[in-house]
């Protein structure tokens, strides 16, 4: 697989591509002010680093999440499209800002890097999906786009169709004393996405093991359609 494409592009805004989720990075060094203006962002910056893709918005949040940590940018936005390219889940739209258009581009750099780890416990079959994602220490993008606690350990099960990603719920809350977060359902905190999605925060280890026990029951139960669920890059989550 080609993961980076255009990778000579002279385009001064584009940054890099992957074909992992259709996922490109840009970057405006000096944004117009009337546009500014009009975007849904929590805090109005000269540069901006844009992350926009058609399918995944966990994983491109969490590999953002790192770019965050490794840079002086700010998480300002985070929308979910219903897309998918007519799958069961969402794209996403993360916009940064900060003063720097290097740190802008680096940042944005790192979470292309990341793309083949955050993706790596994203399971897939004809009839559905899972997706599970953690961190030890959350950051901006996490917190802004997942509702992450900042500075702890985070966590994500998700799965589709949106029963499945309730049952893993349970099963991860009843393996691992966790704080539960979140839970988004269709009609609930998605933009109409066919997934069950609960976020969890605590200790790091416990999130952990709460994860991979919904992970391991959303194999089990997305399976029963007649096909094994496949992740495309290895799985992270150990």
């Amino acid at each position: 697989m080609n993961d980076f494409l255009n990778s000579t592009s002279t385009v001064p805004e584009f940054v890099g591509a992957s074909e992992i989720g259709d996922t490109i990075g840009m970057v405006i060094p000096r944004v117009d002010q009337q546009l500014l203006d009009k975007l849904h962002v929590t805090k109005q910056y000269k540069t901006l680093g844009i992350l926009s893709d058609r399918t995944g918005a966990g994983p491109q949040i969490m590999a953002m999440d790192e770019g965050i940590k490794a840079t002086n940018m700010e998480c300002i936005d985070v929308e979910w499209p219903r897309d998918t390219k007519g799958g069961g889940g969402h794209g996403c739209l993360i916009i940064i800002g900060g003063d720097d258009p290097a740190d802008a581009r680096q940042a944005i750099r790192v979470a292309l890097d990341n793309l083949h780890r955050t993706f790596g416990d994203v399971y897939n079959t004809k009839a559905g999906h899972l997706e599970l994602q953690f961190t030890a220490r959350a950051a901006g993008a996490a917190h802004l786009g997942l509702g992450a606690v900042e500075g702890k350990a985070f966590g994500l099960i998700c799965g589709c169709p949106s029963g499945i990603g309730v049952v893993m719920g349970d099963k991860a809350l009843k393996t691992a004393g966790v704080e539960p977060l979140n839970f988004t359902s269709p009609s609930h905190g998605t933009s109409y996405s066919n997934e069950g999605c609960l976020t969890i925060s605590g200790d790091s280890g416990a999130v952990r093991q709460a994860v991979m026990a919904g992970r391991e029951v959303g194999l089990k139960l997305l399976s029963q359609f007649g096909e094994e669920p496949v992740n495309d890059f290895p799985s992270y989550i150990k």
